[in-house]
């Protein structure tokens, strides 16, 4: 461990070094030689003001990017109107992305379908930690109001990490060359159980000494109130069709509302001179959250009886479940960028810091009636994981012709993980007075006592380093009608776990591996407005924290125990994209590309052949690299107005994705994990200039999805989403809106088929099958921005 805390040291000396120069250069160099205040044109074109960005005065459209790779690019007034929350929210509106999440929450992104962990997440360009075991970054966590545009990068590039598998999704926030003047963002949203919460944003840009500034704070009421129903039974009906009347177990019915605040804050002041510009941004994002579910199990499919009764009757509570948790979250960023010209190219120099913690307390209380005395049941779990990346980014830009350009450079980022998982419990019969029991009256949490010292289990206390070192070249060119890139990125990664759970002698485990990954990319300009972009790109993706632990977790599985693997290597996935997009009119453009991933060395969980603690028939269950798989599809978006049938205020736009994928587990082939077979949405806005006023709607609907392992089999389905907004337009100052969502009572209905061994898995032998709905309602919003 002694060599990684030094390589640690090394990095953060390296860093803070970098950090030095650039503020040594920036005195002598930029501030002398940056553009006037007033100057109106910026890197990525001219400013906007306040009033443009509160008073749109036309339909926005998806971008047609000029990068050579294919890309989408999504402005944040193509998603405005439909006032998304978060940028989880704003995603749902293009092409290949699918959630899992719960109804009207959008939170682990999955492009192409897959597990979040496939898709790389960059915020700014630059990767950001978060709280989750397989790496990814709930997208939920960043307000949308802070967002200048997404982009959807479907292949990768050796400029950019290889983690992404599916693809990349950049959210490019607001900076200060983006905005002049400033704009305050004010307004409600009613629930469906009537409950208000408030939204308030403000934003400024402007000049501020040799450069110009942006600042944006956020406060958002979060709140979903859903409902969920489950009935569980015996048997399934693959086995008994008539397991309805035959296997009934139990109904639960439970209510789950998520009650919280977000707050987010970011700023940016930027440079830009004749030959040297200087970028310093950060943003902070902290979440306040209650989770609060209570949830009653009856012995009779639809009966609703209380109190509790001694002797068995038809109707009678099983069990009364209280469970709350206080989740407080809190992620920033601070990033540095010094970029120079000189006679022999341009410089770029990227200094970061990111830090995620997650600290969550939860308690559950249980009566369990469905027993000769009843008993109470109480848990405490207090989780903390703290996730800390610090990075280095230094690239030169070399000019070898007219029209080619040659990057070479290196990338070097060390990330600190800490886990701290607590947990007790507490259980005692309850007196013979407690037994007449009114769940409508009474809540399970009056019956909890002072809970004794929590313990940690295993693999609940551990710390992880991570260090990477990438090297990488690239070149790019451009002759007549066609453009290019191609190159090549290595990377090598060495990898540490303390696991305080296990004994000393397996406690600290280390692993190193490293990766070349080539990537090339061509876009030939055909015709009138059309465009042929091919990719293909060697990617991987790196293990699940949680499952490299070298802890023993029993009955983990269904009965099966699960031994971590602190070997496991990356993932790798060999991939294409083919796409062809032609531009329609004046602002539109419609788009077709199929892609391909052939991923090797997946990691999936294998049999040991080591008895489980649960006794014959049970097993030591082991994540490890076995098998490939294969991930494929087509996708076409359309995003136009109608002014070629005399409808130039009439914009329409939409996105349709086939997915598909193959695999082969222990149970046979299947789709992989999670994955849709389909999504799509639709929409259109109408703008009406001479009145001031526009309307829209957006209808979106997704596949079903299904998930094995070892001990389940989920089948997952959802509800279609409707939106709609009116805005009214006063003057070039304010805009009013309203708005609509969920609409259509979405619902998410999942089906589970439960076993407690491989064997019985296999001989559809089955210890539990459930059927769950969760619903919620619509969700309406009144917002007004007004721009100074």
């Amino acid at each position: 461990m002694q060599k990684r805390s030094n390589t640690s040291t090394n990095l953060f000396k390296l860093s803070m070094l970098s950090g030095a120069a650039l503020l040594t250069i920036l005195p002598s160099a930029v501030m002398a030689q940056a553009a006037p205040a007033d100057d109106d044109q910026s890197r990525d074109g001219e400013i906007s003001t306040s009033n443009e960005i509160v008073v749109q005065g036309q339909i926005t459209y998806r971008n047609r990017s000029e990068a050579v790779e294919p890309v989408l690019v999504y402005d944040a007034d193509y998603f405005q109107r439909f006032e998304p929350l978060t940028a989880g929210d704003a995603l749902k509106r293009v092409p290949s992305v699918t959630f899992l999440s719960d109804v009207i929450e959008s939170d682990g992104a999955r492009l192409r379908g897959l597990e979040p962990g496939y898709t790389q997440i960059l915020i700014n360009g630059e990767k950001v930690p978060g709280s989750n075991a397989d790496r990814s970054f709930f997208l939920d966590r960043i307000p949308a109001e802070l967002i200048k545009q997404v982009e959807i990068i479907r292949s990768s590039s050796a400029r950019r990490t290889g983690d992404a598998v599916a693809g990349t999704l950049n959210i490019v926030l607001r900076d200060g060359y983006q905005l002049e003047g400033g704009y305050v963002r004010m307004g409600v949203l009613r629930f469906d159980d009537g409950e208000v919460k408030p939204s308030l944003g403000l934003v400024y840009g402007g000049a501020l000494g040799p450069g110009r500034i942006l600042i944006g704070g956020n406060i958002q009421g979060r709140y979903n109130p859903k409902l969920k129903k489950s009935l569980r039974f015996g048997d399934s009906p693959e086995n008994n069709p008539n397991f309805e009347t035959d296997d009934f177990d139990n109904r639960e019915d439970q209510t789950d509302t998520r009650d919280g605040t977000d707050y987010a804050f970011n700023a940016t002041y930027d440079i830009d001179g004749e030959t040297t510009d200087f970028e310093l941004s950060g943003y902070y994002v902290r979440t306040d959250r209650i989770e609060d579910e209570r949830s009653f199990e009856y012995d009779d499919p639809t009966a609703l009886t209380g109190p509790v009764r001694t002797t068995p009757v038809a109707g009678n509570l099983l069990t009364d479940n209280a469970n709350f948790n206080s989740i407080k979250q809190e992620s920033y960023s601070i990033a540095s960028k010094l970029e120079q010209e000189w006679s022999a190219g341009v410089t770029k120099l990227k200094v970061g810091y990111s830090r995620f913690s997650d600290k969550q307390d939860e308690t559950e209380f249980e009566i369990d009636f469905d027993r000769s005395t009843p008993r109470f049941t109480g848990d405490l779990t207090d989780l903390d994981i703290v996730d800390k990346e610090l990075s280095v980014g230094l690239e030169h830009v070399f000019k070898l012709g007219a029209d080619i350009e040659l990057a070479i450079g290196g990338f070097a980022q060390n990330k600190d993980r800490d886990t701290s998982i607590l947990s007790i419990r507490d259980r005692f019969n309850l007196t013979a007075a407690d037994r007449a029991y009114d769940q409508f009256g009474r809540n399970p949490e009056e019956f909890a006592r002072p809970f004794g010292v929590p313990l940690f289990t295993p693999g609940s206390l551990n710390t992880i380093e991570e260090d990477r070192r990438d090297l990488f070249a690239e070149v790019e060119g451009k002759s007549g009608s066609l453009s290019w890139v191609a190159g090549v990125r290595y990377e090598t990664t060495d990898f540490a776990i303390n696991d305080l759970t296990v004994p000393a002698a397996s406690a600290v485990q280390e692993n190193d591996y490293s990766f070349l990954l080539p990537s090339a990319s061509v876009k030939i300009e055909v015709g009138s407005g059309g465009r042929i972009t091919a990719s293909a790109a060697r990617t991987n993706r790196r293990p699940r924290l949680d499952f490299l632990s070298p802890a023993l977790l029993e009955a983990e599985l269904g009965d099966n125990d699960l031994l971590g693997n602190p070997a496991l290597r990356p993932e790798t996935s060999w991939g294409g994209d083919l796409g062809y997009e032609q531009r329609l009119g004046r602002t539109g453009v419609i788009g077709v590309n199929l892609f391909y991933r052939k991923i090797k060395d997946l990691i999936e969980v294998a049999n040991t052949g080591v008895e489980g603690s649960e006794g014959p028939g049970t097993f030591v269950l082991q994540p490890r690299n076995t098998g490939d798989g294969e991930v494929y599809g087509i996708e076409f978006d359309l995003s136009t107005d109608l002014g070629f049938l005399g409808l130039p205020d009439t914009g329409v736009f939409g996105n349709l994705s086939f997915l598909d994928s193959d695999i082969t587990d222990f149970g046979g082939t299947r789709r992989f994990n999670g994955q849709s077979k389909y999504v799509y949405n639709a929409g259109f806005i109408q703008d009406i200039p001479s009145a001031g006023v526009a309307f829209g709607a957006t209808y979106r609907k997704q596949g079903g999805a299904f998930d094995r392992i070892v001990g389940e089999e989920i089948t997952t389905t959802y509800g279609a989403d409707l939106e709609i907004f009116i805005e009214k337009r006063f003057g070039n100052r304010l805009t009013i809106r309203a708005v609509g969502s969920n609409l259509l009572n979405g619902s998410k209905d999942e089906v589970f088929n439960k076993f407690n061994t491989i064997d019985e898995q296999l001989d559809r032998d089955f210890d539990e099958f459930e059927l769950e709905t969760e619903e919620a309602g619509p969700v309406f919003q009144i917002m007004a921005r007004y721009a100074f």
